[in-house]
């Protein structure tokens, strides 16, 4: 079980191209991307929040248990990793930003630094967050 966790953030994208792909691979390839399909895509994530595994657990005490936000950040005890999407935005950040009055400067800063990330996933919506393990 690991002790950090990571919230990272889409940087960039390539296609993987270091074999020789045939021209008519790579069409398919960006069309693939035009559309929405990620085939021969490489993500690239950046650390953009972290905290230790207790922190995370402590920091999700301060939402309402049962809410929606609580259920989706819980996810990761769940499944090992979340990812948040466009669609969770305006959930997560009204959600942090409702308690975050309540919380000690640790937490305050954990908040901000995750609505700050949020913010930036509203203004780029291909980007995603990964929230992951380590």
């Amino acid at each position: 079980m690991s002790d950090k966790v990571l919230f990272y953030s889409l940087s960039r994208k390539f296609v993987d191209e270091k074999d020789d792909v045939p021209e008519e691979a790579k069409e398919i390839i960006y069309y693939g991307l035009a559309i929405g399909h990620h085939l021969g895509i490489v993500d690239c994530l950046k650390v953009v929040v972290s905290c230790s595994r207790q922190q995370y657990q402590d920091w999700l005490e301060y939402l309402p248990k049962g809410s929606e936000a609580r259920q989706k950040m819980e996810g990761f005890f769940t499944f090992g990793e979340i990812t948040i999407f466009p669609e969770h935005i305006n959930m997560l950040a009204n959600a942090f930003q409702a308690v975050i009055s309540e919380q000690t400067p640790e937490f305050k800063t954990l908040s901000d630094s995750f609505i700050t990330a949020l913010g930036a996933l509203h203004r780029e919506p291909d980007v995603y967050i990964m929230v992951r393990g380590r």
